[in-house]
């Protein structure tokens, strides 16, 4: 399949009148072919208008039709082959067994939302039939189930170029709510995008969907994405990427006429608290598993474990000196792009720079490009809650261990942190009261809480929750990977006194579909 540098705008391909965008392989600095330039008001126009024309036929496909169309975007992508993969190694600068992982985790989630689908539980339905006899009152009869919100708009992710991308976990959800989706793709991997989107671009034509269900924008800057958050035609978005990013889409979000629901996943340390007893049976196991969690990809995960968070003493003293031997003797990794490779020095520097921090270690440079250097420092818990600079995010290899005095010292810490993606309490059985001290503190500030693991390698699943309080997410009461992705998607609309031929399909009496009700008031069929 022969890239051509263009925008897809329902079955069309569209040249592009904006700046033009290279892909760079960050690996090696080079400029990958073809251009691809930006779009502008018009394409925005023309796809937000398609996507409006296609909502109303497209939320009321059948069940199986939307399945169907998941599974079949799923089929199209698998047979891009190895020219997918290629293109997103050449890209991005990830290993071939991480692009290889993503695809199958990519066309995962499509059919798990195909199965989501199929089950029908996501209408929530909810019937409370006529009560005319009732007294004092009589009670009409009233019927729920959640309709999509319409348009979506995508943002492709830096990080994940599959996964989090045109045909990621958010355009899956959305197309599954039922709800048209404009990708806007990102502009380190254009020809990713447009492989992808192709894919998808040929399920919509096979399963006969209307044309504006899909459409994939490019653009630098960010003039094509805010036009497009600002369009009224558009009615929630998906967004993975910087916080400076997410926030800049909420300001927008929420000055229009009529503001709309951004979900947006940002920013996140992921702390790991070193409990005693774990630190003291086996604390060089976990330094070694620490840094080869640290330095996979380049730490480029939204959940790698960028704090450390322990008690003093020997055994604190060993796990470092076994993490700095570690990371000292690490290989450095591609990034992902340029401004993330210089982003990540940054932060590196303003770390080397603060006073209160000290250095353990960091890896040997090399000569390559765009070449992430593992780095690990550590800062006394005192410090680090009184300064707030301590608390951003570094993206890439780089960890901050911070130094308790005592189990009171160490619940202040966390009482400090913001909003998180994931905390993690590595323990022993010994460990079990410090624990349940502090998991009620975690609850409130991570979405997802573990227990002798290492955040990386999300499971995919219906109780998945890749979320948390701000500044990880924009709002901590739903998740971005996970069946339960769908219900951002969605709002419930209640039908009161409706006759029965004029319902949806999913509330009817008869029950057609052969859903799970709540049927006044006890679930069944």
């Amino acid at each position: 399949m022969s890239l051509t540098g263009e925008m897809l705008i329902g079955q069309q391909r569209v040249s592009g009148s904006g700046d033009p965008i290279y892909a760079v392989n960050p690996a090696t600095g080079e400029q990958l072919d073809p251009v691809y330039l930006g779009g502008s008001s018009l394409e925005v126009e023309r796809s937000a208008q398609l996507a409006w024309d296609a909502f109303d036929q497209y939320r009321e496909t059948t069940l199986e039709e939307r399945a169907s169309f998941l599974d079949i975007i799923a089929n199209e992508i698998e047979s891009i082959g190895e020219e997918l993969v290629k293109r997103v190694m050449d890209e991005t600068g990830l290993p071939q067994t991480r692009v290889e992982g993503e695809r199958a985790r990519t066309c995962m989630q499509l059919r798990l939302f195909a199965k989501v689908v199929r089950s029908g539980d996501w209408l929530d339905v909810r019937i409370e039939p006529a009560l005319p006899d009732r007294q004092p009152l009589p009670r009409v009869d009233m019927r729920l189930r959640q309709i999509p919100l319409g348009p979506v708009v995508v943002f492709g992710a830096s990080n994940f170029p599959l996964a989090f991308s045109v045909a990621g976990g958010d355009t899956a959800s959305a197309l599954a709510a039922g709800c048209p989706v404009i990708v806007k793709a990102h502009s380190a991997h254009p020809g990713t995008s447009e492989l992808v989107g192709r894919a998808v671009q040929k399920a919509v034509a096979k399963c006969g969907m209307p044309e504006g269900v899909f459409s994939v924008l490019f653009g630098s800057g960010r003039e094509v994405g805010a036009k497009l958050v600002a369009d009224r035609r558009i009615k929630a978005i998906g967004f993975t990427g910087s916080f400076s990013g997410g926030t800049a889409l909420m300001h927008i979000a929420q000055h229009r006429k009529e503001p709309i629901p951004v979900f947006a996943e940002m920013s996140s340390s992921n702390p790991v608290f070193l409990l005693q007893g774990a630190l003291k049976r086996r604390g060089e196991d976990l330094a070694e598993a620490f840094v080869n969690t640290l330095n996979t990809c380049a730490g480029q995960y939204c959940t790698s474990p960028g704090l450390l968070i322990a008690e003093k003493g020997l055994a604190l003293d060993a796990f470092v000196a076994s993490a700095s031997a570690a990371v000292n003797r690490a290989t450095t990794n591609t990034m992902l792009t340029p401004g993330i490779y210089e982003a990540y020095e940054h932060g590196v520097s303003a770390l080397c720079n603060n006073p209160s921090v000290r250095m353990n270690a960091q890896a040997e440079a090399s000569d390559k490009p765009n070449q992430c250097r593992a780095a690990l420092f550590s800062v006394a818990a005192e410090d680090f809650i009184n300064d707030e600079s301590l608390h951003e995010e570094v993206f890439g290899s780089a960890a901050l261990i911070v130094e308790c005095n005592d189990l009171a010292e160490m619940a202040q810490v966390a009482e400090r942190l913001e909003g998180q993606l994931t905390a993690t309490l590595q323990l022993d059985d010994i460990d079990f009261e410090t624990a349940r001290s502090l998991i009620p503190i975690l609850e409130r500030k991570a979405g997802r809480l573990l227990i002798n693991g290492w955040p990386p390698g999300l499971e995919v699943g219906h109780a998945t929750v890749h979320g948390g309080p701000f500044p990880s997410t924009s709002d901590s009461r739903t998740t971005s990977v996970g069946s339960a992705a769908i219900a951002r998607f969605l709002r419930p609309v209640c039908y009161q006194a409706v006759p029965d031929s004029l319902l949806p399909q999913a509330l009817k009496e008869a029950n057609p579909l052969d859903l799970k009700r709540l049927y006044d008031g006890k679930w069944g069929c």
